[in-house]
């Protein structure tokens, strides 16, 4: 899982350095493929909180309104149409996922960890592409 997640960072960095050293319609595809892939691994995620309902004895309510409402969020996020506030939504959606699932549930220590750093991953790459697409406006 974690050799996974990991390799899951991969394409937002690909896409990050596409978006900013390519040109014309590959520059383009880059920005869109960032976004695109970050809405799907937002829902991947909204996923998992819901699989996790699954094994509880008792459905939670809030929980299954948490895994719908972040992609949901995501969604609206993308149809924004600019990159850059894009990119801030989702990853607002990523820190509010990774907040309420610290606070909500008790979770395995090495999931719990494994999370924060892939987190702190995204985090980062959504950083440098609004970085980079608002340097890239002002010019």
């Amino acid at each position: 899982m974690v050799a996974l997640g990991c390799a899951g960072l991969v394409p937002f960095f690909g896409f990050c350095m596409g978006a900013w050293w390519l040109a014309d319609w590959p520059a383009a595809l880059s920005r869109q493929g960032f976004i695109i892939y970050s809405l799907g691994i937002l829902s991947f995620l909204g996923g998992t909180l819901w699989g996790r309902v699954q094994g509880l004895e008792s459905a939670n309510i809030a929980r299954l309104l948490v895994s719908n409402g972040v992609v949901l969020f995501g969604v609206v996020a993308v149809l924004t149409a600019q990159a850059w506030l894009a990119a801030l939504a989702l990853m607002t959606g990523y820190l509010a996922l990774l907040w309420y699932e610290r606070e909500s549930e008790v979770l395995p220590e090495w999931y719990a960890t494994m999370r924060l750093r892939l987190t702190a991953g995204v985090v980062l790459a959504h950083l440098l592409f609004f970085a980079m697409q608002s340097y890239q406006s002002a010019q």
